[in-house]
């Protein structure tokens, strides 16, 4: 069996090396669109941080790593599918036969519709040749724009205040970190960058970008915004989201809404293939819809399921498990399962903004379906262990709301009479 697989991130080499293991007479041809060894672009803001080298980033730091484990790594980017045939395209123009495919093609940056993107000095933060360009740039004391400020937005960063720019964030939404905190949990982390000198603006529409000297391509960049003074600077970065690589199914016949729509076996409505990580849309263990959960642990875990699958091993995916933790400057925040609330449903919080702690429980009766948490690292696990447990507070769900500091307490008391719930 010769198992191809488009696609060299967390999902595309965990299930290279699952199915080295699940069957080790197998050939196995591994696919990377870029000329590195297969990173993670997880590790890249710690690259631009000075805290690791650009080694540190690769997901296996040996080059034979593969080769031992019977795995043909190639530089090749699939261009298209032929599912009749078995057959992938590739850009080299060879054609590359499989007998079960796996396409775990990842995502690439979302450009925002400025004028301008394109300049000199203006870069997305996605890939080690950016990493190494912002490097360049992001020297102590360079003015340094961030355009986006959700979860990749804010992890970047981080990464360039410990380079010691001058930063400034734009924001276009009412928020930052829109798709993870409400905007009590945003309000707070706000006010926690801003204290840590970092310039953050919401609501920030931005309508060109452009060059002082439009023939120096190392002049200086000014940022026009549809209110307030222009701004200037020696890099902007862009973070404002990403999108499934998906364009290259056109015409294989692949069903595709947001992402790649996969079964509980991470398998496409065509047969023999397979879809993993960022470009799956895959079960939600909260909602039991289909979505994209473009983070690490679900691309890490679609890759050994898919493998499991593709080798005759029938193993079935309970879901993604909505959950982002995110360090901002040393302030700890993460949310989980159904955080937002609907109507019914039970919400208890506890805020102390000058300790910058925010607590916010969302309850389905007396069992925690979701959780915002913003300075109480310590309780994560916790947390994540009383959502996923489907776990019965009883009469610790009355305490919790009188005290949810007490959490851990609730935990370790109610999973020695542990009663699962069954309802949505």
């Amino acid at each position: 069996m010769h198992y191809v697989i488009v696609g060299a991130g967390p999902a595309g080499v965990i299930a290279a090396e699952t199915l080295a293991k699940t069957n080790p007479n197998g050939k196995i041809t591994l696919l990377g669109d870029e000329p590195t060894l297969p990173y993670s672009r997880m590790a890249i803001p710690y690259y631009l941080s000075d805290r690791i080298n650009e080694a540190e980033t690769y997901l296996r730091h040996e080059e034979s790593h593969y080769a031992q484990h019977n795995i043909q790594f190639r530089h090749a980017r699939a261009t298209n599918i032929r599912p009749q045939d078995g057959v992938l395209e590739l850009d080299d123009g060879a054609i590359l036969p499989y007998g079960r495919l796996l396409i775990a093609s990842g995502s690439r940056p979302a450009a925002p519709p400025i004028p301008g993107v394109d300049l000199p000095g203006v870069h997305h933060c996605w890939t080690l040749h950016e990493a190494r360009q912002i490097r360049q740039l992001a020297k102590p004391g360079a003015r340094v724009v961030l355009i986006g400020a959700g979860f990749i937005g804010c992890i970047i960063m981080e990464a360039l205040r410990e380079r010691g720019a001058s930063l400034t964030v734009l924001e276009s939404e009412k928020q930052i970190l829109p798709r993870m905190m409400n905007g009590t949990g945003a309000s707070l982390l706000k006010r926690w960058c801003v204290q840590k000198g970092v310039s953050v603006h919401t609501e920030t529409r931005i309508t060109e970008i452009e060059k002082r000297d439009a023939f120096d391509a190392d002049s200086e960049l000014i940022i026009h915004r549809e209110t307030g003074d222009p701004l200037t600077a020696d890099l902007v970065v862009l973070a404002t989201g990403v999108r499934p690589n998906i364009e290259f199914l056109a015409g294989s016949g692949i069903e595709v809404d947001d992402g790649i729509l996969v079964d509980d076996h991470l398998q496409t409505n065509q047969i023999n293939i397979y879809a993993a990580g960022d470009v799956a849309q895959g079960k939600d263990w909260s909602t039991g819809k289909r979505t994209v959960h473009a983070i690490q642990p679900t691309a890490a875990e679609h890759g050994r399921v898919s493998a499991c699958n593709m080798a005759g091993i029938p193993t079935r995916y309970s879901g993604s498990f909505g959950m982002n933790i995110l360090d901002t400057m040393g302030l700890i925040s993460t949310s989980m399962g159904l955080w937002r609330g609907e109507e019914g449903e039970d919400v208890i919080t506890s805020l102390d903004w000058e300790r910058h702690q925010y607590i916010r429980f969302v309850f389905d009766d007396d069992v925690l379906i979701g959780a915002i948490g913003i300075g109480w690292a310590q309780s994560t696990g916790v947390l994540r262990g009383l959502i996923q447990g489907k776990t019965r507070l009883g009469k610790w769900k009355k305490r919790l709301q009188a005290d949810p500091t007490r959490v851990a307490e609730a935990y370790v008391s109610c999973i020695r009479d542990f009663q699962p719930f069954h309802g949505q």
